[in-house]
């Protein structure tokens, strides 16, 4: 078969229909599949290419696509060339893989896919699609000639099809209660999962020390016989917060997101047990890469804002950690607020619904997925859990975003639009905005 559009098309049909991603089939499909076994037969038939780079291995409950996004901007400082693996897409598949470089980033062609999706249709069968995708970047990144790649985590850890990999840094962001059916019902137990990317020999930098999950991380990494540090024993600086406050990667974890990153660096740049000393160094090399790091690699939907005035923000956190800090700032701003919020059938709306500020108005919305819970039941749940909360449906996201946007224009103040509660809900809105510039 000859590559144009329609074959493209139809290739990445066929590995969505047959093997499922978990955006858009869920966790309960077979869209996952713990365990490496598969993974590790289906790189054999690549030839290993992950051999062929230095790799970083990323992993986290929130944080861990910003972490991976700010380390591959920092590196592409210069020369290198970086390949970064995040997901989930934004608008397209194949933003998953990137390569960044010092002048900015690209992904990889539509003839790239297809010839890849074509030579290895046979070492597919039986595999998920992130399995596929895994696979995909990793071969795509040798034929790049990356330097380094910066490996995000899918889900969990120790099972991960991104576990194949021996990488030279291993990185865990925050650690929160999502995916408790696969990762286990307590912060502890998932840290155990994330430890499982710990490596022998092979520094671990974990965000953040605290007396539930300290102790697991202690033990994985006397178990693998790995140098462990906890990033926030590393104390900031002022050049740090320089940064923070400029930086376009914007929202309110990145404070963490941004010393984690830090410090993976000062590890990465080889400085024992100078890391302190280190720090400023490794920010000072990066910095004007650090402060351009959404632009430079790519990375979307991260408390991205979309337009000026009104100002709408979008974001794809969705789980209950992340939902708690992203609608705590909106709070503390003390603006005006609507909030288009859409979430999936599987999400926990009573842990979340506590989280919602009182005083915004919310438009309620279903993105276009099986997966998502429909507008009306939402609205019915949410009355139920919370029958003081303004809340009205639309018929779709760009219909909740005329809405808000009508509403907000007409306020006084400094109205705020806030696009959340799923990927799907930001995706819808970031094609909506692709079409409706203001």
């Amino acid at each position: 078969m000859d590559f144009n559009q329609k074959a493209y098309s139809q290739a990445l049909e066929h590995i969505f229909a047959l093997s499922p991603s978990v955006q858009s089939a869920g966790f309960t499909s077979g869209a996952y599949k713990p365990g490496l076994e598969g993974m590790q037969r289906f790189d054999t038939a690549l030839g290993h290419p992950w051999r062929k780079y230095r790799c970083i291995h990323v992993a986290g409950t929130n944080g861990k696509g910003s972490v991976s996004s700010i380390i591959a901007s920092a590196l592409a400082q210069g020369a290198r060339r970086v390949g970064l693996y995040t997901s989930p897409h934004i608008s397209d598949f194949r933003e998953r893989m990137r390569v960044v470089t010092g002048a900015g980033w690209y992904m990889p062609t539509e003839r790239e896919v297809w010839d890849f999706l074509q030579e290895y249709d046979a070492a597919m069968k039986g595999l998920s699609f992130f399995e596929i995708t895994t696979g995909m970047a990793f071969w795509w990144f040798a034929r790049q000639k990356v330097d380094i790649a910066v490996v995000e985590v899918g889900l969990g850890g120790r099972l991960d099809s991104t576990n194949i990999i021996a990488p030279e840094l291993c990185i865990i962001t925050s650690i929160g209660l999502d995916h408790c059916a696969m990762l286990g019902g307590t912060r502890a137990a998932i840290a155990g999962e994330k430890a499982g990317i710990f490596k022998p020999g092979v520094p671990a930098v974990v965000a953040s020390e605290d007396e539930e999950t300290a102790p697991v991380f202690l033990r994985a990494a006397i178990a693998a016989g790995c140098p462990l540090i906890f990033a926030d024993s590393v104390p900031g600086s002022a050049l740090e917060r320089h940064i923070l406050s400029k930086m376009d990667l914007r929202g309110p974890c990145q404070e963490q997101n941004l010393h984690t990153s830090a410090v993976a660096l000062a590890v990465l740049s080889g400085s024992g047990q100078n890391t302190a000393r280190a720090f400023d160094k490794a920010l000072t090399f990066s910095k004007s890469a650090i402060l351009h790091t959404a632009q430079r690699s790519g990375f979307r939907g991260r408390w991205e804002r979309l337009q000026e005035s009104p100002e709408v923000i979008c974001d794809i956190g969705h789980n209950p950690p992340a939902l708690k800090i992203n609608f705590g700032r909106l709070e503390a701003l003390g603006r005006p607020l609507w909030i288009v919020y859409g979430v999936m059938r599987d999400k926990d709306l009573a842990g979340i619904a506590p989280l919602m500020p009182s005083a915004a108005h919310y438009i309620l919305v279903a993105p276009d997925t099986p997966r998502a819970l429909p507008e009306a039941e939402l609205e019915k749940q949410l009355r139920e859990l919370r029958p003081e909360l303004n809340v009205q449906g639309a018929g779709s996201v760009a219909e909740g975003i005329s809405k808000a946007l009508e509403n907000a224009s007409a306020a006084q103040g400094e109205p705020l639009v806030y696009i959340g509660g799923s990927t799907f809900v930001v995706t819808e809105a970031v094609d909506y905005y692709k079409h409706h510039r203001s």
